[in-house]
């Protein structure tokens, strides 16, 4: 730590607002505990759940950095007493539980992955919280099977686009919503078997037409609000919605019965607030799981648009355009 600066550059929120209230200010460098890793962050993922952090809606966990940004990618600059996966000048891309939107930032060791050789720096920015969300929330909890059917809302979001690769990499057949051409363009490059304009068609009346009228196994939603019903018109007997998101809004008017004559199962998760064992062992199943495919350059996350550290206002106002396709990232 002597060599390092006393001071970085971060991008705070200076109150709950718009993107406007995203501010550079300095701060003192943060220093590593026990089990942590301090990375010289080169690359910050852009996530809806920073958006709604700024503007009032999803407050930090108690002990995590009152900064935005999730997930960094960068070079490890200095080891806690206990971290033993990682030594300095490792390049490594990590989850973080705030904190990113800055010059340097504290990773748990044992959530940092270290960059595959297939990845530069800024994809590997865009990946690990979009990862980790795919993962657990569609082969985890939704327990996605090869030959099995899975719809994803937000289909050309960076949680959509990355939930598309690996739901083809393990063998499920794609379906997903979005609202323009130039979208459905870009999730059927990525391999998804069918997309839908949400505005244009019913999705309902898709899938049931593409399933033989069985519907499909697996919904991955972000939207929530009128969809949430819809999904249980869309879903096949002993189907699986996974909630991550609640764009439309949390409160749902919903038909029971629904669930109990297709025996659907309706869960959700976030991650911010998991435990760091938690943590650890979603990043556990990636190592093995997933991090041959990403150093064979068979998944990679698929880039938007990047801005620097100090325009991280820029860049929160183009997610909220919601014209992205694939991740936002800044650069340190």
């Amino acid at each position: 730590m002597d060599k390092l600066p006393a001071q970085m550059t971060v991008v705070a929120i200076s109150k709950p607002g718009g993107p406007e209230v995203l501010v550079p200010e300095q701060r003192a460098l943060p220093q590593p505990g026990p089990d942590e890793i301090l990375v010289k962050v080169q690359a910050a993922g852009v996530n809806r759940p920073d958006v709604a952090q700024r503007s009032g809606a999803y407050p930090p966990p108690p002990g995590a950095s009152d900064l935005p940004g999730l997930e960094i990618a960068g070079e490890v600059v200095a080891v806690g007493s206990n971290a033993k996966r990682h030594k300095i000048g490792d390049k490594v891309m990590s989850l973080v539980a705030g904190g990113g939107y800055a010059q340097y930032c504290i990773a748990q060791d044992a959530q940092a992955m270290s960059v595959p050789p297939a990845l530069s720096i800024k994809e590997a920015g865009a990946l690990p919280e979009t990862l980790m969300t795919v993962w657990h929330n569609v082969f985890e909890r939704g327990g996605l099977k090869a030959g099995e059917t899975l719809l994803i809302h937000g289909g050309s979001s960076g949680i959509g686009t990355m939930a598309i690769q690996l739901a083809k990499a393990f063998g499920a057949k794609v379906f997903v919503t979005v609202g323009s051409q130039d979208k459905i363009d870009a999730c059927l490059k990525l391999g998804a078997d069918r997309a839908i304009n949400y505005k244009t068609e019913d999705f309902v009346a898709v899938v049931k037409a593409e399933t033989g009228n069985a519907g499909v196994n697996l919904i991955l939603d972000m939207v929530a609000g009128e969809y949430v019903d819809r999904n249980y018109d869309a879903a096949a007997v002993d189907g699986r919605i996974v909630q991550i998101a609640t764009l439309n809004g949390p409160k749902v008017t919903v038909n029971i019965a629904k669930v109990m004559v297709k025996r659907l199962t309706h869960t959700g998760s976030t991650l911010r607030p998991r435990s760091n064992a938690d943590k650890a062992a979603m990043v556990a199943a990636i190592e093995a799981k997933v991090m041959p495919l990403l150093r064979e350059g068979r998944v990679k996350p698929l880039m938007d648009s990047t801005f620097p550290l100090e325009k991280a206002s820029d860049a929160h106002r183009r997610m909220e355009t919601s014209a992205h396709i694939g991740k936002i990232v800044l650069e340190v």
